[in-house]
């Protein structure tokens, strides 16, 4: 069984915005799951990717940035961003008393949660995973967004598309490298920024999003 719960989170000097907790029976983890820039936590691919890792036993906490719960069209600065992640971790402890954290998310909501991480750790967790880690500006390939991860200490694992526009594999392939043991980097072939293949691929977007959600399990379990 499933439970889901709609619940408010309270943002320091931030007001409240939506949350979900999607916790599945003997969930072994909770991925605090931050939306990207231009949609909130209610669009399909956070929905299947929350649905797909309760049936892998992991929780979800996933929550709106205050620029998507007031329907802002810019995202929030950075120090608004980061506090909404601080606040979501703590709720997600408090929630899943127990359970091993880990944060990140899709795009936006995993380059935020990494320069959170970066400037003081997140309490409790225990890695960071990016859906689809934002390395530059669409086809302007740069690694100046990777600078900072650097500074972090717990696992991160990254997860990018063979065709992503947003991070130029000959770009994030020596920031990995360069991050050595603490960084791991799984490239879904033919993928795009949200892992969507083409049909002259061969398989489907469900197959493809399978093989990250179990790729994400399987590292979440090697997480001490």
């Amino acid at each position: 069984m499933v439970g889901t719960r709609e619940l408010k989170l309270d943002i320091e000097g931030n007001g409240a915005v939506s949350a979900i907790l999607t916790l599945p029976a003997h969930a072994r983890v909770c991925y605090v799951l931050a939306h990207g820039a231009g949609a909130d936590m209610r669009h399909s691919f956070m929905e299947k990717v929350a649905a797909g890792l309760a049936d892998r036993g992991i929780a979800t906490f996933r929550f709106n940035f205050p620029y998507m719960e007031e329907k802002k069209g810019r995202p929030d600065q950075p120090a608004v961003a980061h506090a909404a992640i601080r606040a979501a971790v703590a709720e997600a402890a408090r929630l899943c008393p127990g359970l091993k954290l880990v944060a990140g998310g899709k795009s936006f909501g995993g380059r935020m949660t990494s320069q959170a991480q970066s400037k003081a750790a997140l309490p409790e967790v225990k890695g960071l995973a990016f859906l689809g880690f934002p390395l530059h500006a669409d086809k302007k390939p740069s690694s100046e967004r990777a600078e900072h991860l650097a500074g972090i200490t717990v696992p991160m694992l990254f997860l990018q598309g063979t065709r992503d526009g947003l991070a130029d594999l000959s770009y994030l392939e020596p920031v990995v490298e360069k991050l050595g043991s603490q960084a791991t980097l799984h490239q879904v072939e033919g993928g795009d920024h949200s892992f969507a293949v083409l049909k002259k691929s061969g398989r489907t977007n469900d197959e493809a999003l399978t093989e990250v959600l179990d790729t994400l399990a399987a590292w979440i379990d090697q997480l001490s």
